[in-house]
């Protein structure tokens, strides 16, 4: 059997083992989401969704893949980030937002 390489449901990159990687709570720990599904995602795309989005906001509204996807700064992100290989990681500026 081959091993199949994931695909960041953020970015729809893959995610090669030597790529940095993380689980996100679709709903946070914090929100209720202890022991809820959970994504496997760049590392860099879990920084980006928690500078773009407070826990209330990620519990609310943004718990799919599709909804951060549609999010527009996590849209921008990803347009930007796409064009970059699988295995790319950078710092992630600052949260750009006021925290609710």
């Amino acid at each position: 059997m081959e091993d199949t390489i994931p695909i960041c449901p953020i970015c729809l990159r893959p995610i090669p083992p030597d790529a940095k990687q993380s689980l996100h709570h679709l709903t946070p720990k914090l929100k209720g989401g202890k022991g809820g599904p959970v994504v496997l995602v760049h590392q860099i795309c879990h920084n980006e969704i928690h500078a773009t989005l407070s826990e209330a906001e990620l519990a609310r509204e943004y718990n799919t893949p599709e909804a951060l996807r549609a999010h527009l700064r996590l849209a921008k992100f990803i347009a930007w980030v796409r064009k970059r290989p699988p295995t790319f990681h950078s710092k992630t500026p600052k949260r750009l937002r006021k925290r609710k």
